[in-house]
């Protein structure tokens, strides 16, 4: 299987370039007045952070009948790219992906967003009590029927601990990022077991799962880094009554071994979702 950046085929190769100017506020500027766009959001201090850290987000508009990318864009596709080199005043900022869905591309699958997004970050500052000002160039792709690149060049600063509270939307935007389980919880939705099995065939990978609505949670699975490309599972029911998903050992890259790798599961069963950070059980 090739890697994400290679399966990506755009219909068009025309750039979308925005470039929103620097404000202090709320919100940066739109990216553009209309149509697809992008711009910061700012929320104030992370609850229970040490190290100062601050809330904020990016804010993806699409029209209607668009959309974009998760971190893993699965079959076809392109993940975000953020580049906050041109910040000042800042550690390191980590994107909080909220849970994606699965769509079809048309004879293949991806994972991403249909709808407008507010991609949530935890900003850390190299000085808490400083401004921190915000830079950020944001490639990603917008895809209907075609596909085009786009670019943001975003800018916002932000006092010391932030602006005020987060907005209903970043705050809605929090609570859906998968939260952190185990393996083996009996909780819904939770992950039972996740075990590569060899056949005649072929290896697979299954993983039994606890979910609420069996026709339509989902799962998504990635490797270790961007260089694994694992295939979007699909569903069956196991003898048990519970929700198993099943994919091929497939996209592993050259030298890599499935059975030490650590991978991410990604459950998601409506408006909850988890993420568990295991290797496979043998079976």
């Amino acid at each position: 299987m090739l890697s994400r950046l290679r399966r990506f085929t755009l219909c068009s190769l025309a750039l979308v370039p925005f470039a929103g100017p620097a404000l202090a506020g709320d919100t940066s500027a739109w990216s553009a007045r209309e149509g697809t766009a992008a711009r910061l959001v700012a929320g104030g201090a992370q609850e229970g952070s040490h190290d100062g850290s601050l809330i904020g987000g990016v804010e993806i508009r699409l029209p209607e009948g668009l959309k974009t990318y998760w971190r893993y864009p699965g079959d076809s596709g392109v993940p975000p790219h953020f580049d906050w080199s041109g910040s000042r005043n800042v550690e390191a900022v980590e994107v909080l992906w909220p849970a994606p869905v699965r769509f079809d591309d048309g004879g293949s699958f991806s994972i991403g967003y249909k709808r407008d997004v507010v991609l949530p970050l935890r900003i850390t500052p190299k000085d808490r009590s400083q401004p921190v000002d915000l830079k950020l160039n944001l490639d990603f792709a917008v895809c209907g029927k075609i596909c085009q690149p786009a670019n943001a060049a975003l800018d916002l600063a932000l006092p010391p601990g932030g602006i005020g509270a987060p907005s209903a939307a970043l705050t809605q935007a929090l609570a859906s990022v998968p939260r952190p389980a185990e393996l083996g919880a009996r909780s819904e939705p939770g992950i039972a077991a996740a075990e590569l099995h060899h056949a005649s065939d072929g290896a697979t990978i299954r993983i039994a799962t606890h979910v609420g609505n069996a026709a339509t949670a989902d799962l998504f699975v990635e490797g270790p880094d961007e260089d694994w490309a694992l295939p979007l599972p699909a569903r069956e029911t196991g003898a048990d009554g519970r929700t198993i998903f099943v994919l091929p050992v497939d996209g592993i890259p050259k030298g890599a071994d499935v059975t030490t790798a650590r991978l991410r599961f990604t459950l998601v069963d409506g408006d909850r979702a988890i993420e568990v950070d295991t290797p496979l059980s043998a079976r």
